[in-house]
């Protein structure tokens, strides 16, 4: 270990060395470009508020649901890293004590990209001098909080300073989009929301009728009656359209888009709501979660919304710590996904609509090479999404590249995208997706597959051109 921590140039870049200069040359090339994060779930009131960042738990500790589940995973409670609501028994609230409980974890980290993103952040971005441990736990801790002190370090100047020329935060149905109203007086086209409508197309969620309610609320048509649900969701995405937003996003379980008839999607809405309590059964819950899949990707044909999919998430593994520390601290696992099938009645519907788009993403990687590059290397309307979550790692992007390519080719991608509510990680990320691709495209040009001219022509598409295309309007 040097006396100053300091990150190799050529990191994630190829270690043999035929091909390293290459992606060298080519990760020069698209290094610099501007940042378009058109799928993340960074607050928009960091940008609203413009407030400075808290302390360095609170930025980079407390709110990463990566980096607790790691050190969870050796033994730590999540009270003691600072998740949890107020009241909660054993929270701790002194923020250098999280840190030092950070720092004494960092060796779980090797070989992740939590610390690939972590080590960007503290080395590029709050210019720490020394490597995480128990022992510099607090020097890691004073040079942060230094850093974040400082003006330049508002999130609006971060923009500016991340080369972000776009930035997409994630929207309830029922927000207000007051926040976003400000957003787009005082940084026109920046800051843009989200049409994130999933709590009110499940009505097995606890909270379905008081969404319902929202949803009433806000856009002003009364959702007790099933078309009346469909108006006030059609009313809400144009607010959404009319405040600047280019996308819809849905975290459903299955792909699965199959329509129901009218008559059985208002019988089952009306059940859903019904005095009585009993609900949906979970299969009658699953059927109508999926038509209102479909009539989400009819809406976006009429709108314009570039309609996200990433389903294959199970929510809250652990349901009792759901239940205790509040939504996305529950430990969601992968499961295996269907797309071929389950987008089949969209496609049909819509593949070849100039005025629809789906982009689709997958933590499944089976369903790269065998469903989901083949139907984006057919439909027009269908984008494959970059490698999201657990997928979002060097060796995991390498392999979608390698599955995908040869079937859908790169212009039926979406370009990278970030996924993430950890603000200062969106450089982190972008950057280790434009190494990771400099690496691949590098060996196509060794292998005189590609010429180099067209490799990073190709770079500078997946790292800012094809994320551009990929969620404009069509």
């Amino acid at each position: 270990m040097t006396d100053t921590w300091t990150l190799h140039p050529d990191r994630a870049l190829p270690a043999d060395p035929t091909t390293r200069p290459i992606a060298r040359e080519i990760y020069a090339a698209v290094r610099d470009l501007p940042i378009v994060s058109m799928h993340g779930h960074v607050d928009v009131a960091a940008f609203a508020d413009d407030e400075p960042f808290p302390d360095p738990a609170q930025l980079l500790v407390v709110p990463d649901h990566y980096l607790t589940r790691m050190l969870v995973s050796q033994g730590a409670r999540l009270p003691e890293l600072g998740v949890g609501p107020a009241g909660t028994p054993g929270l701790e609230t002194d923020p250098r004590e999280i840190f030092r409980r950070f720092c004494a974890g960092w060796k779980h980290f090797r070989g992740t990209p939590t610390r690939y993103w972590l080590e960007h952040e503290l080395v590029e971005i709050f210019g720490v001098t020394v490597r995480p441990s128990a022992e510099t736990a607090d020097e890691v801790y004073d040079q942060v909080a230094a850093a974040i002190a400082d003006p330049a370090f508002r999130p609006r100047a971060l923009l500016d300073r991340f080369r972000i020329e776009t930035i997409a935060t994630t929207d309830p149905a029922w927000s207000p989009l007051d926040e976003h109203a400000k957003l787009a007086a005082e940084l026109p086209g920046r800051v843009l929301p989200t049409f994130r409508p999933d709590p009110l197309l499940h009505p097995a969620r606890a909270t379905w009728r008081d969404d319902l309610d929202r949803l009433a609320a806000a856009s002003g048509i009364a959702t007790d009656t099933y078309a009346g649900f469909l108006d006030a969701l059609r009313e809400r995405r144009a607010a959404f359209v009319a405040a600047g937003g280019l996308a819809t996003d849905h975290g459903h379980l299955a792909a699965d888009t199959t329509p129901l008839p009218d008559d059985v999607a208002q019988a089952l809405f009306d059940k859903a709501r019904g005095a009585d309590g009993a609900g949906l059964s979970t299969e009658e819950e699953a059927a109508f979660s999926a038509h209102m899949l479909f009539q989400m990707a009819a809406m976006s044909a009429q709108d314009g919304l570039v309609m996200q999919l990433h389903p294959g998430v199970l929510r809250d593994h652990d349901p009792a710590v759901a239940a205790a520390f509040g939504p996305d601290k529950g430990y969601d696992i992968p499961v295996a996904a269907e797309f071929a099938r389950g987008l089949r009645p969209v496609l049909e519907a819509f593949g070849h609509a100039e005025s629809f788009r789906l982009v689709a993403f997958t933590i499944d990687e089976d369903v790269y090479s065998r469903e989901l590059a083949p139907l984006a290397g057919v439909y027009p309307a269908l984008r494959l999404g970059a490698p999201w979550w657990f997928l979002d790692a060097p060796d995991a992007m390498r392999r979608f590249r390698e599955a995908a390519t040869e079937t859908a080719g790169f212009s039926n991608m979406s370009g990278f995208v970030d996924d993430t509510r950890a603000f200062c990680s969106i450089p982190a990320r972008h950057d280790l997706a434009r190494r990771v691709d400099a690496g691949y495209l590098a060996r196509l040009v060794a292998e005189h597959r590609l010429e180099l001219d067209e490799a990073v022509d190709t770079a500078a598409d997946l790292a800012y051109h094809l994320p551009k295309q990929a969620y404009a309007r069509p």
